[in-house]
């Protein structure tokens, strides 16, 4: 499950969110990866430049990579107070692997294995997208819509069924609904229709995260965070029939367009 930075903007919203989790967490292992509250990314970013006007890269992601820090924490203490145990991982902690490009790494391996025990034990993992560590151990971001990409990846490596992104809006519609209150959401899409849509604006999903889902054949559902009782079947589904899966797992190269490197992943459980 993938909750951006709209659907964590207020303090009141991580029990509304908690109550998302709890419901599916009845019937699935569940792996959030949050995005970090409302505008605080650009908040970062203009306080890093209010300090320097041109931030060293390096200082740059240590400062940024904070936010999701926040989100992860406060989430797991909603979850806490209605009684449902919860962990939280910074992109490090979550063994996600990237190169060593600040501001603009690409994954290139996910080792799970702290969060795979955790899930085995029954509890709900809170991962912080957008970020990683680099092989030398260097704190990196992923660049803008990162964390769409944090949560495919998570998904692939952990075996999941399907991943699921909460967003501000009903799902992938035919026009933005926030500016044509006729937009029609469109239930089911193949990996190049969606691309075809994000790549043509729509900011519902990254690119980056469509692509990794397609090369691994991990479906992906949008779904509306508004409402906590909507039907599984509404919102938009993008993907493939799981059945014909098969076991390989990969993840970004520094052209994510283009081609993908195998990589070591922990036990593939079914987890959403």
């Amino acid at each position: 499950m993938k909750f951006g930075g709209a659907s964590v903007a207020y303090p009141e919203q991580f029990s509304q969110i908690a109550d998302i989790i709890v419901s599916k967490h009845s019937t699935a292992k569940v792996v959030v990866v949050v995005s970090a509250m409302g505008d605080t990314t650009n908040q970062l970013l203009l306080l890093a430049r209010q300090v320097h006007p041109s931030p060293p890269p390096r200082e740059l992601d240590m400062l940024v990579s904070t936010g999701e820090r926040v989100s992860i924490a406060l989430l797991a203490m909603a979850l806490q107070l209605k009684g449902k145990e919860a962990i939280s991982f910074t992109g490090s902690q979550s063994g996600i692997i990237t190169t060593p490009c600040h501001s603009a790494a690409r994954i290139i391996d996910v080792r799970p294995h702290r969060l795979q025990r955790q899930l085995d034990e029954g509890k709900v993992v809170i991962v912080a997208g957008f970020q990683g560590v680099s092989k030398a151990g260097e704190i990196t971001t992923l660049g803008r819509g990162g964390s769409d990409t944090t949560a495919v990846a998570l998904g692939v490596a952990l075996g999941a069924t399907c991943v699921e992104f909460y967003k501000d809006v009903p799902g992938i519609c035919s026009h933005d609904p926030k500016i044509e209150p006729a937009a029609v959401v469109l239930p089911v899409l193949t990996y190049d229709e969606a691309l075809e849509i994000v790549l043509k604006g729509a900011k519902v999903l990254h690119p980056r995260c469509i692509q990794l889902a397609a090369q691994n054949g991990l479906n992906l559902h949008v779904r509306s965070f508004f409402d906590v009782d909507l039907k599984e079947s509404l919102g938009t589904r993008i993907g493939v029939d799981m059945s014909d899966r098969g076991q390989a797992c990969y993840y970004e190269t520094e052209d994510a367009k283009s081609s993908f490197l195998p990589a070591i992943s922990g036990d593939r459980n079914c987890i959403q």
